[in-house]
């Protein structure tokens, strides 16, 4: 077993419940009344990968601008996936991250990016989005 994951390699997939993209705004704010942080990640126009309630660790892998990871949607028979795959090599130990994609969104909705990367872009919204890949 490597101790360390190769660049290209498959590192997890994203999981939880598919959702149709309309409901989103429903659940997050159901999530916000009970207190439930929110985990979701945008398959396409359409659906949405819900991973609040059902989710895997994949959920906890943070946003950097200057990300060891990225995202991509697959297709295997007919269904699509969310796999995070290694962009370098990952040593062990090393905090997985990937570029959350941010949507541009105007002043008054944006948080700052506390990513740490030094070539961090210090606008990216953190608010009123899902991860997209």
């Amino acid at each position: 077993m490597s101790l360390n994951i190769e660049a290209g390699e498959m590192v997890i997939e994203y999981a939880g419940i598919v959702i149709r993209s309309v409901l989103t705004d429903k659940r997050e704010k159901y999530y916000d009344g009970k207190g439930i942080g929110c985990y979701m990640f945008r398959i396409d126009d359409f659906d949405v990968v819900d991973a609040t309630m059902h989710g895997n660790a994949a959920r906890f892998i943070n946003h950097s601008c200057e990300p060891n990871c990225y995202s991509r949607v697959i297709n295997v028979e007919g269904r699509k996936h969310i796999v995070i795959f290694a962009l370098r090599k990952i040593y062990r130990g090393e905090e997985l991250t990937y570029d959350y994609k941010f949507p541009i969104e105007d002043a008054s909705n944006k948080l700052g990016c506390n990513c740490g990367a030094r070539r961090c872009r210090h606008s990216d919204s953190l608010q009123g989005f899902y991860l997209s890949c």
